[in-house]
């Protein structure tokens, strides 16, 4: 589940209203409003232990490795990185999501992205 309908889901399950949330979070209505239908994601860290407390769940709902991967890449990057970072992560689900990809086909993208990924860390580090 992504982050959108896991916070309109919570939200919804507290009997609280996108403004009631705004109010509890100091987030703004159209924040949240865009947060749940997967137009933007907080750039922040910060943002997810804010609606996390609000919400009265652990910040590790919210989050998962895609989340964590992007704004990795923010923290590290900036906004460009990011949207980059979110782009990947998008085109390679979609990329299996279709169901029609032969299993060995995509071990042979993963291998490439791993190999595509050590050699950029090792430019990077010298």
């Amino acid at each position: 589940m992504e982050f959108g309908e896991k916070l309109h889901n919570i939200r919804i399950s507290k009997n609280l209203s996108q403004e009631e949330l705004a109010e509890k979070t100091g987030i703004s209505r159209r924040s949240i409003q865009n947060y749940e239908s997967g137009k933007m994601l907080p750039k922040k860290r910060e943002t997810y232990a804010v609606l996390a407390e609000a919400l009265g769940v652990e910040e590790s709902v919210l989050l998962n490795r895609d989340i964590d991967f992007v704004l990795r890449a923010n923290e590290q990057y900036g906004s460009t990185a990011m949207r980059q970072a979110m782009d990947l992560v998008a085109d390679v689900k979609a990329l299996w999501a279709g169901g029609e990809m032969e299993e060995e086909d995509m071990d042979e993208i993963m291998r490439a992205l791993q190999e595509a990924y050590h050699e950029a860390k090792q430019r990077h580090h010298g």
